[in-house]
Order: C-alpha cells, then structure tokens, then sequence
C-alpha cells in the first residue's frame, strides 16, 4: 500500500474524522485530505507524531520501504515486536527483548545467544549451527559495533544482580536459585490467575518488557515455577506445561 492509503485505512480504523486526525497531528485538514489524495506526504517531524498516535512504525507508513532487523539480536522486526523509548514512541532499530523503555536489556553477547540458540533450533537449526550464525553475525549490528557508546557501563546488569539477590532471599520452597533474568514480554507471559473469590485476573501489560525466567520445581514433577519483575515488583507463580493452572505463589511491591 501506498503512504496515501495507509493514512487513510488508519484513520478510518480508529473512528476519525479528518479533522480529529488534524488535530491530533498538530496539522490543517486540508494537509490531511492531501495526504490522502497523495497530493503531498508528511513531514519526518509529523511522521514522528503520527506512528505515536496510531502506534504503528514510521516505516508502516511509508508503506514499508524495507525490512527492518533488530541491531541486537538480528530478528526481522514488525511493528508488534517494535522496542519503545523512554517516552513510549517505538524505537524502530531493536526489538522489545533487547530494548525496552530506553534500556538495553543485553551487555553480553553470549547471553543474547543462549537466549537466541532454544528459538532457532525450533525453527530447524541445529544448536551448532545456531550458535555459528549468531556468534558471525551479531558482531555486525549496530548494538554491537557501537556497544562502547550506547551501552549503560554495566547499570542495567547492576540492576539485574540486585533483582537476582531479592528473588532468591525470598527462599521459595520448592524453587531454585535464579542465576540469570531475561527480558520476556508481558504478552508471553500474561498468565490468568484465579483468586479465591473466583475472579480471575492477570497482573501484567501486554505490551511492557520484563525481567523473568522458567524454573523447574525440585519437589514436583512436571511444576514450573514462573519468575517475573521490574522495577516495582516481584511475581512469581507455579504452572504445568504450557502454563497450564497457574498459580500465584508471591506478589511483592519493591
């Protein structure tokens, strides 16, 4: 599709008038009509206003010019999987699992590619091959090539510690020890948790990164244990394969 028509399929999509759009834009009705006629197309400042408002990447709406590829890991990106700055506008060069709300989840490449290797091999590489590719291309993305400037000086994996040290001093039975968190996205891992009175509720965002990881139960075959956190709090839950009965075990406020 063509700029013109996205615009257009966008704004009836959501219900707008080509004067709501105008004014959320910033711009005059008449600029949208042209846009919509193909007359003229916006501006990158406006192009930047317009992904925010209906979400979407600015590549989207130039009718995708190219195939955008996380700088971390390599993964194609789509505009679901898009990162976010701290402002919440999608950052369109990382996915979510690498880049979330301004922070670089990764310093360590060979992390990334234990993370990276268990997806491949289900696709039908072998983790050999997996880990040649990775190992030969990851050092050519912009993440990599740039890590001395973009990188955080080891804040994030500071943070990371912490978090690890009040996960295992909460002494879970059955759990054990995290070693490592890495970044899962809410939709992933957005269990269904029925409480006693019967409703059910889920305590995560969709569309927010988190820190978490997959434990296998010492005491109970087939149990896994769910670890999940941020900044402003500690989950963890109990589940039987592929999340089956969820069970909340700890919500704690940081």
């Amino acid at each position: 599709m063509k700029t013109a028509e996205i615009l257009k399929s966008l704004r009836e999509k959501n219900n707008l008038t080509q004067d709501q759009m105008a004014d959320r834009v910033m711009v005059s009705r008449q600029a949208v009509s042209r846009w919509e006629t193909g007359e003229t197309q916006p501006n990158v400042d406006t192009l930047k206003i317009l992904s925010k408002v209906f979400d979407v990447s600015i590549n989207t709406l130039l009718g995708s010019p190219r195939q955008l590829i996380c700088q971390c890991c390599g993964m194609p990106l789509e505009d679901q999987i898009i990162g976010r700055n701290e402002d919440g506008s999608l950052n369109e060069d990382y996915c979510k699992w690498c880049y979330a709300d301004g922070t670089y989840t990764y310093s360590d490449m060979d992390d990334l590619i234990d993370v990276c290797v268990p997806n491949m091999v289900k696709e039908g590489f072998s983790e050999e091959q997996a880990r040649v590719y990775l190992k030969q291309t990851l050092p050519k993305l912009d993440y990599w090539k740039r890590y001395e400037e973009l990188g955080d000086g080891g804040q994030f994996e500071e943070f990371k510690k912490k978090l690890i040290g009040e996960i295992n001093d909460l002494h879970i039975e059955g759990m054990p020890r995290v070693e490592k968190l890495n970044a899962l996205v809410g939709k992933f891992v957005n269990l269904e948790y029925r409480l006693p009175s019967g409703m059910a509720v889920k305590f995560l965002d969709d569309q927010t990164t988190y820190l978490g990881t997959q434990l296998e139960s010492e005491i109970a075959e087939g149990l896994c244990f769910g670890v999940l956190a941020n900044m402003d709090f500690i989950l963890i839950s109990t589940y039987e394969a592929e999340g089956v009965n969820p069970e909340l075990i700890l919500y704690k406020k940081r």
